[in-house]
């Protein structure tokens, strides 16, 4: 394969890499499904530009530049005006450089600017006659586009009757979000087909499939029309498209935005980047365009892109490589999960050699193989993942994934039961991580308790579960290696001290499915006591907040099979006396077993939904986030680990990034960790 990122010496340097791009291109606007990824496309596209610059007589007529969709498509009907592609710019600088080549094209400053997402899916044009939707085109060309009428009513955001009656064409984007690509392949595989490799191959196969048995729902963003007010700023015009009841992406958390100068795009671009993990779709850069529609008209368009427009392309999060194997780890709950060895990648500036592949369920439905190319997806932080196999490039040389008889860390068998496989022996098939989970901070902080004395505990046979942590004698640990009188009396205290933890931590600890250290909390605020939890049927489970009806279900499964575990711990008395520091209102005397504690009232952040960001500073500096929001709890407020509308105050500490400009956006309060510290004094921690 030709390496995309090197300059082109050679003439038939240059024509391998014409024909590589004709084809991805092909791929990429038609299915989706080519073996580069965006970045490795872009560098191919600019190498050969380069390569025509320097030898102009040499330009291939198949080439892609300068060409809408790199010439890879075409359709039969034609646009009422050429539906154009963007310029592309990949830094700042040749943003800031493009900025200022448009104002001496203008002759003058722009008057302003305006920035949007730019949306991972395939561009159309719906056409309406007297408010109502005739047909719907793709780009294609730029020139014709395909009829895709057919698929308008599986289109959501492009509605069949506009608000007014009037002649219009609304041009935007059609795409899957992510959940309504997870829901396409479900439906694809149940009817035998293929999963779709990536959410865009997913829009460009759904919006040209027809007689399928099957109804794949898409989204539709407007981003531009013809046939309304000419005079229309972009932000105004984007304003009458909602208006007129069009999906745009103002009901996105990465809504355009009308900036006045470069600095301000700068910036803006900055805060879309910071949210691109927590959108609910894809998107592959930033687009800035000239406001003003005199600025429009002025600059003009070339015959490829727009003059007044361009896209910041951001760094790809779905890249192509290799799957060369599948290991089977057992997690601490028993949980027994498949994860891809790649062949090693970059993303995003990250290089990953491993990813998440689900459950042997997941494996099944993407019909992956051993040595298959496959889209692997990373955004943000989020663990990456393999999406699907690249089933046109195998070779014959694939093979199929081995799932395990016997589960591969103790050799017992296999509960296939459910979609995630678990070890027969459950938890204790792992107790060692089991016990390191328990004893961690956020949980029963047991110091002096880490992973080399957690292996010796439990090899030597004195623990096999955190109750067995409280009945440890001074004698029994005095006779293993490397524990003197100090350390056994340490640890010994830290135990005991750990007896008392606040109800929430003592059910963390359990490391019960479908929970972590924030539904931990909720439930012990919501229950009282570790009797009421377990008193507590699914549907009494399912009104705490965040619970559904089938997480209800896996709790109280989870709770019937811990139960000697609970048995015994109360009979040590740990988290039976101690109700959580948020609901020192324990149940009544006489209220039913199972009946929800009354929260506490009165604090200084009752009814606030209260979000925790950056290094913590001051008299907060030693805590915690879970202790951060175990103290925002305990002063009558609801913590969260993200900001929306939501929210009521931000504790914004050092670096508090993407999460404080979003939180200004929105007109949140904002405080330092000093100041929070101040409005819930009483609540610190003491001593």
């Amino acid at each position: 394969m030709i390496d995309a990122s090197a300059p082109l010496l050679s003439s038939s340097a240059y024509a391998d890499a014409v024909a590589t791009a004709v084809r991805a291109a092909a791929a990429y606007y038609t299915d989706g499904a080519t073996p580069l990824g965006d970045d490795e496309y872009d560098a191919l596209v600019r190498a050969v530009a380069a390569y025509e610059d320097a030898h102009p007589d040499e330009v291939l007529p198949d080439s892609p530049s300068g060409k809408v969709a790199g010439g890879a498509v075409v359709g039969d009907v034609p646009h009422s005006v050429p539906m154009l592609s963007l310029d592309n710019v990949f830094s700042a600088e040749e943003l800031d450089t493009w900025a200022a080549g448009l104002e001496r094209r203008l002759g003058r400053p722009v008057a302003a600017w305006c920035v949007e997402p730019k949306l991972d899916g395939l561009a159309v044009a719906a056409r309406y006659r007297a408010g109502r939707l005739q047909q719907v085109l793709t780009r294609g060309d730029g020139l014709a586009g395909e009829d895709i009428s057919h698929a308008a009513d599986a289109v959501l955001g492009l509605p069949a009757a506009l608000t007014e009656p009037v002649d219009v064409e609304l041009r935007g984007e059609v795409l899957l979000t992510q959940e309504q690509f997870e829901a396409a392949n479900r439906l694809r595989t149940e009817h035998g087909a293929e999963p779709f490799a990536h959410p865009r191959s997913g829009a460009a196969g759904t919006l040209r499939a027809k007689d399928r048995p099957y109804r794949v729902e898409l989204t539709f963003f407007a981003y531009g029309a013809l046939g309304l007010d000419e005079d229309l700023t972009h932000s105004a015009l984007l304003e009458r498209l909602a208006a007129l009841g069009a999906n745009t992406a103002a009901s996105t958390d990465a809504h355009p935005l009308r900036c006045a100068t470069t600095e301000e795009v700068q910036r803006r671009i900055e805060e879309i980047v910071a949210l691109r993990a927590a959108l609910p779709f894809g998107i592959d850069g930033v687009v800035v365009k000239a406001d003003a529609a005199a600025d429009q008209r002025d600059a003009g368009s070339g015959s490829r892109a727009p003059r007044w427009a361009v896209a910041r392309k951001l760094a790809a999060e779905h890249k192509v490589t290799r799957l060369l194997d599948v290991e089977w780890n057992v997690g601490r709950t028993g949980i027994i999960a498949p994860r891809a060895v790649l062949e090693p990648v970059v993303i995003d500036g990250v290089t990953i050699t491993y990813a998440t592949l689900h459950n042997p369920a997941d494996i099944t439905r993407r019909g992956l193989m051993i040595n298959d190319q496959v889209f692997v997806h990373r955004a943000g932080d989020v663990i990456p993942r393999v999406e699907a196999p690249l089933t046109e490039q195998r070779t014959g040389d694939e093979r199929p994934i081995v799932f395990p008889e016997v589960c591969p860390r103790c050799g017992d068998a296999i509960d296939t039961t459910e979609q995630r496989w678990r070890c027969a022996r459950g938890r204790n098939c792992q107790a060692v991580a089991s016990v390191i989970y328990a004893a961690g901070r956020d949980q029963l902080d047991i110091e002096g308790l880490g992973g080399t004395r957690a292996v010796q505990l439990v090899e030597s046979g004195l623990v096999a579960d955190i109750a067995d942590l409280f009945t440890l004698t001074r004698e029994q640990l005095l006779g293993l290696d490397r524990m003197g009188d100090t350390s056994t009396d340490n640890l010994l205290a830290a135990v005991e001290e750990a007896r008392n933890r606040p109800l929430g931590r003592v059910f963390c600890a359990l490391g019960v499915r479908g929970t972590g250290r924030t539904m931990s909390r909720r439930i012990a605020a919501h229950f009282g006591s570790m009797a009421a939890i377990r008193a507590a049927d699914a549907d009494t489970l399912a009104r705490v907040d965040g619970i559904g009806p089938e997480k209800a279900r896996l709790i109280v499964s989870e709770l019937a099979e811990l139960a000697p575990l609970l048995d015994r711990l109360a009979a040590q008395q740990v988290g039976t006396a101690v109700t959580e520091p948020q609901a020192p209102a324990a149940v009544a005397a006489d209220a039913p077993e199972g009946a929800p504690a009354q929260a506490a009232a009165g604090g200084p952040l009752t009814g606030e939904a209260v979000v925790v960001t950056g290094s913590m500073t001051g008299p907060l500096a030693a805590l915690s986030r879970n202790e951060m929001n175990e103290l925002v709890e305990r002063a009558g407020g609801k913590a969260s680990s993200s900001v929306s509308k939501r929210t009521t105050l931000l504790v914004a500490g050092e670096k508090a990034g993407s999460k404080r400009a979003k939180a200004e956006e929105l007109g949140v309060r904002v405080v330092t960790p000093e100041e929070f510290a101040v409005l819930v004094a009483e609540q610190l921690p003491q001593g």
